[in-house]
């Protein structure tokens, strides 16, 4: 039990940590979102969400950052959580993101689609996966995965299947003025280690 007069410092301190974050956020992008404001209730949470999001969507990696916002929506929709949906589809298309692709799966060069099946399963039923439907990824081709790209891309499922989750668990609904537009991170920049690459970007048609 806390002496009653550490409980005051306690929430000073609780509370400092969350306007420091909250104001991060919006200098950083210009808006906070909702997840932000939920998560900045436990300002410990929201410090290690964040840097895991920063790690997933904008650090190097094998894919482009336009995929990576792609297979975040793959997730969020085998949810039907409009909310996340929303945010990452502003966000692919700010990262030069082929608007065609929002369409529908079906609008997506095949690379992508091949994901379908392995979204279904770790979205609902995680516990079917096998060494089948990973050797299928990767099984050489055109359309197929190299290994560093495919464990990228499942573990951008699982991460989005979970925080579809969170979403719906919170009650958050999308801000009044979302329309697909930002979320709580910068428009991802470009870069020579994560290109948009020709036969993902123009390849469906």
């Amino acid at each position: 039990r806390f002496p009653a007069p550490r409980i005051p410092q306690i929430l000073q301190e609780g509370a400092e940590g969350s306007l420091r974050q909250l104001l991060e956020a919006f200098v950083s992008a210009g808006r906070v979102d909702h997840v932000a404001m939920v998560m900045g209730l436990h300002p410990q949470y929201l410090s290690s969400f964040w840097k895991t999001q920063y790690l997933l969507m904008r650090m190097d990696g094998p894919l482009p950052y336009h995929k990576r916002h792609y297979i975040a929506i793959m997730a969020a929709a085998r949810h039907q959580c409009s909310y996340l949906v929303g945010l990452h589809m502003g966000e692919f298309l700010q990262v030069g993101g082929n608007p065609a692709w929002l369409q529908g799966l079906h609008c997506a060069p095949q690379k992508l689609r091949n994901l379908n099946e392995i979204n279904k399963l770790l979205a609902h039923r995680p516990w079917l996966v096998t060494k089948e439907h990973i050797e299928a990824l990767l099984k050489p081709g055109e359309d197929s995965w190299s290994l560093a790209e495919l464990v990228q891309a499942l573990v951008l499922l699982t991460h989005y299947h979970s925080l579809a989750s969170f979403v719906f668990g919170c009650g958050i609904k999308p801000e009044e003025d979302q329309d697909g537009g930002n979320g709580c991170w910068p428009p991802s920049p470009h870069s020579d280690s994560s290109p948009a690459s020709d036969d993902s970007m123009g390849g469906s048609g």
